[in-house]
């Protein structure tokens, strides 16, 4: 045989052995193997019995376009179970959109959306919340530079804060679509793909961060 031919004939030996078209990709599923051993030991973190009495008050607002922020709680009904069910789940006490509007006035969670310390404030002790957990939806659209269609980034920032204002911890999520206009539901979508490890990241925070404030005393029941 001529030498060349039976390099060439080594060659493509060699590589076969290292490639092969019936080789699946499992970066797919190393990534999620991943996320699920981070999820592990984030709620393997140790957490106070007495920690776990204390009560969660769930907030989600939406940057508009304008800047301003929108937080009428019945428009994120499922966003606010995405994340509430996993809390309980865990042990944690949280307040409903329900209760929470019968105690706290529209203009106060408007302006803790603000980060007005005192509106902050007046609606954990409206509640008797020790905690507040708050959502913030935000978008950005610009054109993709590859395609004729607008490209939607969605955040979603998850802040969880002492009634007296204190940050103990912070979770974020993004996500991007070539879709275009529903915001909320991106929104949703990109949760519902990122709650696990975002309340493991706030449990564990939670856990190793919250203090033990008296709570505030309730307000009574608007009229």
């Amino acid at each position: 045989m001529p030498v060349a031919l039976a390099l060439t004939l080594a060659a493509v030996h060699v590589g076969a052995q290292g490639f092969s078209f019936s080789q699946p990709d499992t970066s797919a599923q190393r990534e999620q193997q991943a996320r699920e051993q981070r999820v592990a030991e984030l709620l393997s973190t140790p957490c106070r019995a007495e920690l776990k009495d204390k009560k969660i008050v769930v907030l989600i607002g939406e940057v508009q376009s304008n800047g301003f922020v929108t937080a009428e709680q019945q428009n994120y009904g499922p966003h606010f179970q995405a994340i509430n069910q996993r809390l309980r789940a865990l042990g944690l006490k949280t307040w409903t959109p329900e209760e929470i509007r019968k105690q706290v006035a529209q203009a106060e969670i408007n302006a803790y959306f603000r980060n007005d310390p005192d509106a902050a404030l007046a609606a954990s002790k409206r509640l008797g919340a020790n905690f507040v957990l708050r959502g913030l939806i935000a978008s950005q659209a610009a054109p993709n530079p590859m395609m004729a269609v607008n490209q939607v980034t969605v955040t979603m920032g998850f802040t969880l804060s002492e009634a007296s204002g204190k940050v103990i911890s912070n979770a974020e999520a993004r996500a991007a679509s070539y879709a275009g206009t529903d915001v909320p539901g991106m929104a949703l979508t990109l949760v519902n793909e990122e709650a696990d490890e975002i309340v493991a990241r706030l449990y564990a925070d939670h856990c190793r961060n919250a203090g033990f404030d008296p709570p505030p005393k309730p307000r009574p029941a608007r009229k």
